[in-house]
């Protein structure tokens, strides 16, 4: 579960808003002189971002609340955004080598043609697979926990995957 902290900023029926804070993680790393990733943290850390969370619990205002993702969520959503699209632009370049393209009688780069055609395929179906699946639990924030509230222990919420 990947975890963030945050603080309640507004309230609406079976649902929160909670802004977090983009905290950088350079810092700790070894890599990070060597990193490009490095530059960009630094530039988006204290952005701050605000998030929907569904949840039944009643929070006020400025409450602290930690919030959660599923690791394989985000390792899912990557594939779909990236793999996919990546995947089709080279399947449609490598069809569109093989086949002898011509145009009005001129050769034409079918591996360019192709290709272009397969990674807007690609950004079509993962959009439309945004769409079916936006209302899904799997992918949308949870809330894991109130940190320093007195009702701590019986507010904790706790998601595992299933097996």
């Amino acid at each position: 579960m990947i975890e963030e902290q945050g603080r309640v900023v507004a309230r609406e029926p079976g649902a929160i808003w909670v802004e977090t804070v983009r905290a950088g993680t350079c810092s700790s790393c070894q890599a990070r002189q060597g990193c490009g990733h490095s530059v960009i943290n630094r530039q988006a850390a204290g952005q701050r971002a605000r998030l929907r969370v569904v949840t039944d619990l009643s929070f006020r205002d400025g409450d602290p609340v930690v919030i959660g993702v599923p690791e394989k969520a985000v390792l899912y959503g990557a594939l779909w955004v990236y793999a996919l699209p990546l995947a089709l632009l080279f399947g449609g370049a490598l069809l569109g080598d093989a086949l002898s393209l011509t145009l009005a009688g001129r050769a034409v780069d079918g591996a360019a043609l192709f290709g272009v055609g397969g990674l807007l395929l690609g950004f079509l179906i993962t959009r439309l697979h945004g769409r079916r699946v936006a209302g899904a639990g799997r992918y949308q924030p949870r809330v894991l926990s109130r940190p320093g509230g007195a009702d701590d222990a019986e507010t904790t919420i706790r998601v595992r995957p299933a097996r």
